[in-house]
C-alpha cells in the first residue's frame, strides 16, 4: 500500500484542553501583576494632574490620555498578535506601560505638565494590555465555556487591582523617602508589575494559544476534508451584527464607567477625604470590576449573553443614580455606588467578549479584537475627558445621572438582537 502523505496526525500538536490549563495559569499570574499596575493611575492620575496644574477642569484629562493611549496601544497588540501570536503582544504592551510609569515619575519629579501627559499616555499600553489578556483566556476554550474562560483571567486582576490603591499612602511614603513627590509613589509599583507581568509572559506562555487555536482547526478542517461525517459542524457566527453588539456592549459600559470613577476621588479630595478614603473607594471599585468574574461568566454562559448584557445596563444605571444621591462625607454609600459601578461593567465586558469571540472566525480574530478594543479605550477617554467638565460646570451628581441614563441605551441594542434571533 502507498503511503499516506503525512497529516496533522503525524504533526505533534499539543493536547488543546491540558493547554489551556497551563495557559490560564500563566495568565492569572500575569493578571495579577498588571492588575497593581493599572491601579495606580485610577488612584492618583487625576490628583497629580489637579496638584500640577491647580486646577479641577482638566482632572480628567489624564484618564482620557491613558485611555488614549490605550487606543493606541490595542491596535498594535492586536496587529502583533495576529500576526505572531498573543505572547509578544501582551508582553510587549506591558513592558510599554512600565516605560510610561517611569515617565509618569520623571515628570513628577521635574513639575513637568507635558511630560506627565506624554508618560500617562505611554502608560496607557497597560491598561490596554490587561483587557487584552482576556481574549487570550478564550482562545482554546469550548464555545460553551468562553465566558468562564474570559472570566478567570478578568477575576486575576482583583488581587492586584484592590491590592496597588491601598498602597497609594505607603509607596507615597516611600517615594517621598526617595525624593519623589508622594503622589507618584503608585507609579513606581506599576512600573515594577508591568515589568514583571511582561517577564512572566515572555517565559512561560507555551504554547501560544492563539497559534495553538489555528493549529487545532486546521487539524479539524484536514480531518473534515478526508472525513466530512466524522467532524461535527464548527460554531456558527452572526456576522458583522455580532460584531457590533458585542462592540456596543463594552464601549457603553466602559464610557459609563471611566467617566463616574475618574472624578469619583476627585469628589471626595474636594470635601476633604484624603488619600486614603478615596483609594479604598477605588479599591471596592476595582475589586467589584473583577471579583464577580467566575460568578458573571457562569451567568453568561448559563443563561445567555443577551441578558446579562442587559442586566449590566440595569446594574449602572442603579450606580448612576446612587452615586448622584449619596452625602459627600458617606464614604461607605459611595463606596457602594463605585462597586455597582464595577459590576456593572465587569457584566457588559463579560457578555461583551463573549458575543465578540463568538463571532469572529480565527483568521482575522486577533486583529478585530483589537480594533474593538480601540473603540472601547476611546470611550473611556470620551468619558474620562468629558468627565471633569461635566463636574466642573454642573457639579458630580448631575455627571452620576447622566452616566447612568447613558447606559439604558443597552437596553434596545440587546432587544432588538434577541428579536432578531
Amino acid at each position: 500500500m502507498t503511503p499516506h502523505a503525512p497529516t496533522h496526525a503525524t504533526i505533534h500538536i499539543p493536547d488543546a484542553a491540558l493547554s489551556q490549563r497551563r495557559i490560564l495559569r500563566v495568565l492569572v499570574a500575569s493578571q495579577i501583576l498588571s492588575g497593581a499596575g493599572l491601579a495606580a493611575g485610577v488612584t492618583v492620575g487625576a490628583l497629580l494632574a489637579q496638584d500640577m496644574l491647580g486646577s479641577t477642569s482638566l482632572a480628567g484629562l489624564p484618564s482620557a490620555l491613558i485611555t488614549a493611549g490605550s487606543a493606541l496601544t490595542a491596535v498594535a497588540v492586536g496587529r502583533v498578535s495576529q500576526a505572531r501570536g498573543r505572547r509578544p503582544g501582551l508582553a510587549g504592551g506591558y513592558l510599554t506601560g512600565a516605560i510610561g510609569s517611569a515617565g509618569v515619575i520623571t515628570a513628577a519629579v521635574l513639575d513637568n505638565p507635558l511630560l506627565l501627559f506624554l508618560g500617562l499616555f505611554v502608560y496607557g499600553a497597560g491598561t490596554a494590555t490587561n483587557l487584552q489578556a482576556r481574549y487570550a483566556g478564550a482562545d482554546l476554550a469550548a464555545p460553551g465555556h468562553r465566558a468562564r474562560a474570559v472570566s478567570t483571567v478578568l477575576v486575576a486582576t482583583t488581587l492586584g487591582g484592590v491590592a496597588g490603591p491601598n498602597l497609594a499612602a505607603p509607596t507615597g511614603a516611600f517615594a517621598e523617602h526617595l525624593g519623589i513627590p508622594n503622589l507618584a509613589g503608585p507609579f513606581l509599583l506599576s512600573g515594577t508589575a508591568y515589568a514583571l507581568a511582561a517577564l512572566v509572559l515572555t517565559l512561560w506562555l507555551r504554547p501560544d494559544p492563539l497559534l495553538l487555536a489555528r493549529s487545532v482547526a486546521q487539524a479539524k478542517e484536514a480531518d473534515a476534508a478526508t472525513d466530512p461525517a466524522g467532524v461535527g459542524a464548527t460554531d456558527t457566527s452572526e456576522g458583522r451584527g455580532g460584531v457590533v453588539l458585542g462592540a456596543l456592549v463594552m464601549v457603553l459600559t466602559q464610557l459609563v464607567m471611566v467617566a463616574i470613577m475618574t472624578m469619583t476621588p476627585v469628589h471626595m479630595h474636594d470635601h476633604g477625604h484624603g488619600t486614603t478614603a478615596s483609594g479604598l473607594v477605588i479599591a471596592v471599585h476595582i475589586g467589584a470590576m473583577y471579583l464577580p468574574s467566575p460568578l458573571t461568566g457562569w451567568l453568561v454562559d448559563r443563561y445567555g449573553r443577551m441578558k446579562i448584557a442587559a442586566v449590566s445596563g440595569i446594574t449602572l444605571l442603579t450606580a448612576g443614580v446612587l452615586a448622584a444621591a449619596a452625602p459627600a462625607d458617606s464614604v461607605a454609600l459611595l463606596a457602594l455606588a463605585l462597586a455597582l459601578l464595577g459590576l456593572g461593567w465587569n457584566f457588559g465586558l463579560v457578555a461583551g467578549t463573549a458575543i465578540l469571540t463568538d463571532t469572529v472566525p480565527l483568521a482575522t480574530r486577533a486583529k478585530t479584537q483589537g480594533l474593538v478594543d480601540v473603540s472601547i479605550a476611546i470611550a473611556g477617554a470620551t468619558g474620562g475627558m468629558a468627565s471633569g467638565v461635566i463636574v466642573a460646570a454642573t457639579g458630580y451628581p448631575a455627571l452620576a445621572l447622566t452616566g447612568g441614563a447613558l447606559s439604558l441605551a443597552l437596553l434596545p441594542a440587546v432587544g432588538a438582537a434577541a428579536y432578531r434571533r
